[in-house]
């Protein structure tokens, strides 16, 4: 079950050799980044030499450095002791996990800031800390960059809201273009005389300067970066009471900000605070990012929104990744390293898929990318108690930190990874995740996971094909050819699932050994 295929006599087909043990990608097993923003202080240590982050250590301080500062032209003095006090202990927990130099940007509230120059010479006498100040144009293209981390070749149009500042960057053909800044960040917003009016004016005359100046065709996708922005749309799930809260992916229509605007605006924001688990901070903000976001939609008219969970220190973790790890699936890649990282057979994965992949002959290149993702992952979970395995795979996939997945390919992932564990999972308290499904792709998850299930009673080595499904839809027979060497493993157990599987495509199962 240790054995281990010798990397260089393996034909990866489609899944293409792991880049995990390339000497350029190991460089990046342990990068740490610090992102001194306008309202918050945050380090981020990615682990892992995979194409999707994994957050190692993650760690936020609201510190409000750009607070006053439209008034007072300084960083805010409570502000800039917390934040160098923040980016002390950051030092510190740096050096205790051994990791290289911290890698650290300071964005709009200390390039604007006439003592800004003098808070990174602080910082550095202070921690040993070099603090990158970027200009608005910069900080647009790293974050568009995080975006490109976790869907590689997007286009459309990138919006980062921080404290002082928003910026846009266009995507095309995954690649960073036209970048632009502005002021309207909620802490420069709040400063603004007149009140609620005067702010919209202003926003609505500054967003219409930036569409002229933006060259943005209507109808394209429109990427939500910041945490304001993740914040209205956690808002948005709970006034939807939509099951799944992850922010990475979430897709909003322009109706539903519209919605979810107005009722920021006409709700209590201590107990709306309390009901979506958001900081007194940046709450807030909210309902000044909340007016931003619906003259962004009016403007810009883009097709559709999705939210993005990375941003700038992504976008840094994707400035030090090598070209050819940039390119690879971020979804496909995560698996594959947690596959090595925990499964008992690293590489079974691979032989996994092929064994299943003729039960969907007409299955699209994404939903193929899912039944690689579920081969991956089919066995990672095996130290879980097995009453409760089904439960944490399904969690593990609709809760990890996965790239490239929309919502509904979550739980589509999840499921089938459940019924590779357990042949029942109705009437669980994932229904109403289940109901983001239709018909067919529960149908389809079923078919997938008693595939895997058959499948995993089947081991030999990582690099040998026990042997192989054909299925002839028409004539409604699945037919199971097992080689010689494989035959000893074909007991009840497996002659069980294998009938299951037979029933779930409602055909007439023969099995055949070959010599």
């Amino acid at each position: 079950m240790t054995q281990q295929p010798d990397p260089d006599t393996i034909d990866w087909g489609p899944f293409g050799r792991p880049l995990f043990e390339d000497p350029a990608a190991q460089a990046l097993a342990r990068v740490g980044v610090v992102d001194v923003g306008s309202n918050s202080v945050r380090l981020v240590v990615f682990d892992g030499a995979a194409r999707s982050p994994a957050y190692f250590y993650n760690e936020k301080i609201m510190c409000a450095l750009g607070a006053g500062l439209s008034q007072s032209g300084q960083l805010n003095p409570e502000g800039r002791k917390r934040a160098l006090s923040a980016i002390r202990r950051f030092a510190a927990l740096a050096e205790g996990m051994g990791i290289p130099p911290l890698t650290a940007v300071a964005t709009a509230a200390v390039r604007e800031a006439s003592d800004g120059a003098d808070f990174c010479a602080e910082v550095l006498r202070e921690t040993g800390i070099k603090l990158w100040v970027i200009d608005g144009k910069e900080e647009a293209r790293l974050s568009a960059q995080g975006v490109l981390l976790g869907w590689p070749g997007s286009y459309g149009l990138v919006c980062d809201i921080g404290g002082s500042s928003m910026e846009l960057a266009d995507l095309a053909d995954g690649k960073v273009g036209q970048r632009l800044t502005s002021a309207l960040g909620p802490l420069k917003l709040r400063e603004i005389k007149g009140g609620r009016k005067a702010v919209k004016a202003y926003v609505r005359t500054t967003m219409e300067d930036l569409h002229k100046e933006m060259n943005f065709e209507t109808g394209m996708r429109l990427f939500l970066v910041g945490g304001s922005w993740r914040a209205i749309a956690r808002i948005d799930m709970e006034r939807r009471g939509y099951p799944l809260t992850v922010l990475h992916e979430y897709r909003m229509a322009s109706q539903q900000i519209t919605k979810t605007a107005e009722y920021i605006r006409k709700s209590d924001l201590n107990d709306l605070r309390n009901r979506c688990h958001i900081s007194d901070s940046r709450m807030s903000l909210v309902p000044l990012a909340s007016i931003v976001l619906k003259e962004l939609m009016r403007t810009f008219k883009p097709k559709d929104v999705a939210v993005s969970s990375y941003g700038i220190r992504e976008g840094m973790l994707y400035e030090q990744m090598p070209r050819e790890l940039r390119e690879r699936d971020p979804l496909i890649e995560s698996c594959r390293f947690a596959e090595n990282k925990d499964a008992r057979l690293p590489g079974f994965g691979r032989i996994l898929y092929d064994f299943v992949k003729p039960l969907f002959p007409r299955v699209n290149w994404q939903r193929k990318r899912i039944i690689k993702a579920a081969c991956l992952l089919h066995d990672v979970s095996w130290r879980a108690h097995p009453d409760y395995r089904a439960e944490v795979t399904f969690d593990n996939a609709t809760r990890a930190n996965l790239g490239g997945l929309k919502h509904y390919e979550r739980v589509l992932l999840g499921l089938a990874l459940m019924n590779r564990y357990s042949s029942k999972t109705a009437n669980s308290r994932f229904d109403p995740l289940f109901a983001m499904l239709n018909a067919e792709q529960v149908k389809e998850a079923e078919i997938l996971g008693k595939a895997m299930r058959l499948g995993a009673m089947l081991w030999l080595t990582a690099d040998e094909q026990p042997g192989t499904l054909k299925w002839n839809r028409k004539a409604g027979a699945l037919t199971l050819h097992l080689t010689d060497h494989a035959r000893p493993l074909f007991g009840e157990v497996a002659e069980a699932r294998f009938n299951a599987l037979a029933t779930a495509l409602n055909a007439t199962g023969t099995v055949k050994f070959n010599a």
